[in-house]
């Protein structure tokens, strides 16, 4: 019903009839549940509503039912490691925006709160009305396995949020909430399977099986900076782990090993102007690179088989010299049988993915609007086929 008036607009309860093929009574009770919600509104019908054209004799005049966007807002924060991202969707399904404000990693967590307290009023205009919502949708960094960081005797995040806001909070790891905003609003939409890959400052990811997010029995799915590319003569990573991905294809990582074979670079500016500069160097080592994500990212393929797989972060930024590689070796390594059944896409939603996936994880838990249906992504994009920019 809602996938019909998002779709057509306005509707009288006749025309809903006809396209949904419910009885009568269904569709009324179905009608009288979203009225009462207040995610549907009715209306005087106008010219071109949609409504039954037929002459109506005496009684109550003509009616339509549409979505109320005014109903409410949900709201979903990432709180990055240096940045505090907010967006806004209504029950409508349709992105009111976005908002983000940098800030030092050390930043304690109440003044982090309240940049996010002001984002969400430069995107609500006002108070949050939270008639229609039960909980708010927050990313963090890292592991979810319990309550967030309690730094210094302050109060977990989910208590300072919840005194600022007056709501429940549904936390989880914001590099696995982007996975499941892509899979809605962003790269895979329309899909049920897919695999997220996001290369940032650190490299983490994010599936999504059968429409849901994947979280693992302890809350540590998608932890693939961590599988082993160079097991005994790799770098030392954070996890305690030798060679693993995050040490040749985070963001430092890339630069740094650019800057080994006689490189220079400050950032991934540069580094990526000299790319496309034709600097054999840069383009070397982003080759490499891009063969071990692609080598990994075919592993995982094998073992999970998504229908897309998405790439994301700053690292994808670098263009077509990360890409290819990244194409070529996943088209080299991943089933035969797969090969033109799975297609490589680049993230589409930037920093506001894991906000909108803390969206998503509310419109998940909740009765009304889990398992929105999304507009399929008309556009397939096998390997080594055509990009998308």
């Amino acid at each position: 019903m809602l996938g019909l008036l998002r779709a057509h607009g306005p509707l009288s309860r006749g025309e809903l009839g006809k396209r949904c093929g419910l009885s009568r009574t269904t569709l009324y009770d179905i009608l009288a549940g979203l009225l009462a919600d207040g995610v549907v509104v009715a209306r005087e019908a106008g010219p071109g509503t949609g409504a039954d054209t037929a002459p109506r004799g005496r009684g109550r005049p003509a009616e339509t039912l549409a979505l109320n966007p005014a109903a409410g807002q949900a709201i979903g924060i990432d709180f990055a490691r240096r940045a505090v991202h907010v967006a806004a969707v209504n029950v409508a399904h349709e992105i009111v925006g976005s908002a983000g404000e940098p800030h030092p990693a050390d930043l304690p967590w109440p003044e982090r709160v309240a940049i996010a307290a002001h984002l969400i009023g430069t995107l609500t205009g006002g108070p949050l009305r939270l008639s229609t919502l039960t909980a708010m949708g927050v990313g963090v960094v890292g592991p979810v396995v319990g309550p967030p960081d309690e730094t210094a005797g302050a109060p977990p995040l989910e208590t300072l949020l919840r005194e600022r806001f007056g709501m429940p909070v549904l936390v989880d790891n914001n590099t696995r909430l982007a996975a499941l905003a892509e899979s809605i609003w962003g790269a895979a939409a329309g899909h049920q399977d897919v695999l997220y890959l996001r290369l940032s400052h650190g490299v983490g990811g994010g599936l999504v099986t059968g429409g849901s997010l994947h979280r693992g029995a302890y809350g540590l799915s998608g932890e693939f900076g961590h599988i082993p590319v160079h097991p005994t003569e790799g770098a030392r990573c954070e996890c305690g782990g030798v060679g693993c991905l995050e040490t040749v294809a985070s963001v430092n990582a890339v630069l740094a090993a650019y800057r080994a074979a006689g490189g220079q670079a400050d950032d991934l500016a540069d580094l990526a102007a000299a790319a496309q500069a034709g600097d054999t160097l840069a383009l070397g080592v982003l080759r490499e690179v891009g063969a071990m994500i692609g080598t990994v990212l075919a592993a995982l393929s094998n073992a999970i088989g998504p229908q897309v797989i998405v790439v994301g972060g700053e690292l994808t930024r670098l263009g077509a010299p990360l890409i290819e590689p990244i194409e070529e070796a996943l088209a080299a390594h991943v089933m035969r049988i797969s090969r033109h059944r799975v297609g490589l896409r680049r993230a589409t939603l930037g920093d506001a993915g894991g906000a909108l996936g803390g969206i998503a994880l509310v419109l998940h838990e909740s009765p009304l609007l889990s398992r929105y249906p999304a507009e399929p992504d008309p556009e397939e994009r096998p390997m080594n086929h055509s990009r998308r920019p």
